[in-house]
């Protein structure tokens, strides 16, 4: 799955992953250096997302894209572009419900593609 649709439907899958806590299966998508910069500007490792999800500590309801992803491929680099709907709580505290825009870098890897970077920015 090279092409722009095979990375489009390995974002929503591991978008799916993130709100069903199949940590195990989001884990393989996720590249081990994987950092993660919040809407709210908290940068999380790999370590602290997926293990925060496992727990329980960060707990998607709803993460979907509700515009067109769009994916720039180059070589063994893909960047996607999306806007999204998120309903998430964490730390316990009641749901927050949020847009945002999204910026996720892939990396072609011989585990096939695997996010390294994502930084998603609040719509105000």
């Amino acid at each position: 799955m090279a092409d722009a649709e095979g990375l489009r439907q390995i974002e929503q899958e591991r978008l799916r992953c993130l709100v069903e806590g199949r940590v195990a299966d989001a884990d393989a998508v996720h590249a081990d250096d994987f950092v993660i910069v919040t809407p709210s500007g908290h940068s999380w490792s790999k370590a602290e997302y997926l293990g925060g999800i496992a727990s329980g500590e960060i707990d998607y309801r709803r993460f979907e894209p509700v515009s067109a992803i769009d994916v720039m491929l180059d070589g063994d680099v893909a960047v996607l572009r999306y806007k999204s709907t998120i309903e998430i709580a964490v730390g316990g505290r009641e749901p927050d419900e949020l847009e945002a825009w999204h910026l996720d870098c892939y990396r072609r890897t011989t585990n096939g593609w695997q996010i390294r970077w994502s930084q998603a920015t609040a719509i105000m």
